[in-house]
């Protein structure tokens, strides 16, 4: 593995944007395999050939400039993923309600029956089941 690193010294290597170029690479290539003219599934090689050309280039200010411009667009997608995860995963063990004032989205036990929920933020009382 010396030869490796060796190789690599001086070099950029992977970051967020080569991540994404490999997912998005291999998503291309799951329907493009079933396409007729078979050189198509070239297509799903172009975002790999240019996270290859990313990872080894030695222009290292210029790829971290690449990352950071892909991240500012890419960390809300993600942010707003990750959200909707951990709400659905929730789902199973708490219900969600709105606040009927102030509209606080408010987090409660399954299976409790009708209790009084009190909001943090107006003390709003309210009835629901849960």
């Amino acid at each position: 593995m010396n030869w490796f690193r060796n190789f690599m010294y001086g070099r950029y290597g992977m970051d967020g944007l080569g991540i994404f170029l490999i997912a998005v690479a291999f998503l291309l290539s799951l329907p493009l395999r079933f396409a007729w003219p078979r050189f198509l599934l070239l297509i799903a090689y172009i975002p790999l050939a240019l996270e290859f050309a990313r990872f080894v280039s030695r222009n290292i200010p210029q790829r971290a400039r690449e990352n950071e411009i892909f991240m500012r667009y890419w960390r809300p997608v993600w942010e707003r993923l990750k959200k909707m995860y951990f709400y659905f995963k929730g789902m199973q063990t708490h219900k969600y309600y709105k606040c009927p004032s102030c509209r606080q989205k408010l987090r409660v036990p399954r299976g409790r029956g009708k209790i009084e929920i009190t909001c943090p933020k107006c003390q709003t009382k309210f009835i629901k089941k849960t």
